[in-house]
């Protein structure tokens, strides 16, 4: 189960397996049981595992006909306890050792996480792998086809790496074949038999160089699961957040696992997990890489859904207190800096930088603290106002972030109207939905495109039989959710800003 070797009693269930490993899985997640037949077992490697002493990563060669990769192949088993000899920002370097290459003048061309063989003086005695941090040129003795493969996962490992680490193992990945026989379930009561290779999620790499690309995965996947909208023989793709913006970061290959997004025209916003080689696209940007279970993304079916966790973990503050928010940074040797409202129970709204890869690479990250008084917690009617919810969550934040923002535009007569600063109602639609018979105190109003003030939000605290929480006619009004805390919005007046956080029908 994901890798892990387990004994079961006859008759045992997904559920038991589950239990014992005390595997990651989500509820209503599927899982993925590739039944092992050796005869389907690829014994042909493009892909090596290199564990060192601060952690592993993954190489894939990029020409196997390549003399640098041939080398490669041949001497890899050979390469265990190599020690760093060097670092910069520019390349880590291991070795050396005694190879047969054939040194050449003049510099190297190295694009940002590629390899290649050096030869230290020219000398090929002297030779050491050169793992290059950057895009840059540089004499390493190397001969024309010296870059011989690329990283495609523990990218996070490098800048750990330093004198005194090594290398203790390199291993070939071997991978199974796609036409493997496999069944993907959410029945947990299926029986297990002997052989049977579980996976339960997909751990996924986030690419440095995709700061943007990543916290847009994060919103996508802030439920910890990848919906199957769309599969094919090369990709599965969720379209939850289809029509989104989306920054174009990271341009390289959509190899085998790759995580990547559709940044222009139709489809914009689709993610996607690719289940083989592609090329790269102008129009996709990569912004991580699976290192665990792409078996499972192989084997899901359409309209499925699938757990996924990430490497590194979405740092997200909003909400939080700034007493929970540096509790938690402390466990990363993270700085926090508070600036409004700086008491240990104010709520934090915003943080800068506001990317995750960005607050790891500074470790430090400045918070903006407000009056707890000035965070109110909504429920909202998924189940009954989707549409309109979708036009919501556009327009106060919540696509993106746990806090809103919505600004109150006029407070009369128990009633509060707020106009998002955010213009969603231009690209999404609000179309008539959960229409009310009268106004309950404290629910939340959106007016539909029944009416010219399309758009606008309100709320009452008293019910009333006559117009919605907007002034509009009911007709013309959807209702959304509700406010939990009522008794706070006493506190606003015209102006001010409502910070809003979303509660679920448990909390």
């Amino acid at each position: 189960m994901n890798g892990q070797e387990l004994k079961l009693p006859e008759s045992s269930t997904l559920e038991d397996a589950i239990k014992v490993s005390n595997a990651p899985y989500k509820k209503g997640t599927a899982i993925g049981i590739l039944i092992e037949k050796e005869d389907l077992r690829s014994q042909a490697s493009t892909e090596y595992l290199v564990k060192t002493s601060k952690g592993e990563f993954k190489i894939e060669l990029l020409d196997e006909s390549s003399s640098s990769s041939k080398r490669w192949i041949s001497i890899f088993k050979d390469l265990t306890e190599l020690p760093v000899r060097w670092t910069n920002k520019d390349v880590l370097a291991f070795g050396p050792f005694s190879t047969d290459m054939e040194p050449a003048r003049g510099t190297s061309e190295m694009e940002r996480f590629t390899l290649l063989f050096g030869a230290g003086g020219g000398d090929a005695a002297n030779t050491h792998i050169i793992v290059s941090k950057t895009r840059h040129s540089a004499e390493y003795g190397a001969p024309e086809d010296g870059v011989f493969a690329r990283l495609i996962s523990g990218k996070h490992v490098l800048p750990d790496l330093e004198k005194g680490d090594r290398i203790l193992s390199i291993e070939p990945v071997v991978e199974w074949e796609k036409v493997g026989e496999h069944i993907s379930t959410t029945d947990l009561s299926t029986k297990l038999e002997n052989g049977y290779r579980i996976f339960t999620y997909i751990e996924i790499e986030i690419d440095p160089l995709a700061p943007e690309g990543a916290e847009f995965f994060f919103s996508v996947t802030r439920d910890g699961t990848f919906h199957i909208d769309y599969l094919s023989t090369s990709f599965i793709s969720d379209h939850r957040f289809q029509g989104e913006l989306v920054t174009y970061e990271n341009f390289e290959a959509r190899s085998t696992g790759s995580v990547f997004v559709r940044t222009v025209g139709y489809g914009a916003g689709k993610l996607f997990i690719s289940t083989d080689d592609r090329t790269s696209s102008i129009m996709h940007s990569v912004i991580g890489h699976v290192v665990k279970g792409i078996e499972l993304a192989r084997m899901v079916e359409n309209d499925q859904k699938i757990m996924v966790e990430s490497v590194p973990e979405q740092v997200m503050l909003l909400g939080k207190s700034n007493a929970d928010a540096e509790t938690e940074m402390s466990q990363q040797d993270i700085e926090v800096i508070r600036e409004g409202y700086t008491d240990d129970d104010g709520f934090i709204v915003k943080q800068s930088p506001s990317t995750t890869i960005e607050i790891l690479h500074e470790k430090k990250v400045t918070v903006q603290g407000v009056d707890p008084e000035m965070l109110v917690r909504i429920e909202l009617y998924d189940d009954l106002a989707p549409k309109t919810l979708d036009f919501f969550r556009h327009a106060v934040g919540l696509q993106y972030n746990p806090v809103g923002e919505l600004p109150v535009m006029m407070t009369y007569e128990n009633t509060y109207i707020f106009k998002a600063e955010k213009p969603a109602e231009s690209y999404k639609e609000i179309f008539p939905e959960n229409i009310p018979e009268k106004t309950i105190a404290g629910e939340i109003g959106v007016t539909n495109q029944a009416a010219k003030r399309a758009g606008m939000i309100g709320v009452k605290l008293n019910d009333d039989d006559l117009f919605g929480p907007t002034g509009e006619r009911f007709g013309s009004t959807n209702i959304i959710g509700k406010i939990l805390e009522p008794e706070k919005l006493k506190h606003f007046k015209d102006g001010d800003m409502m910070y809003i956080l979303e509660s679920s029908k448990e909390e």
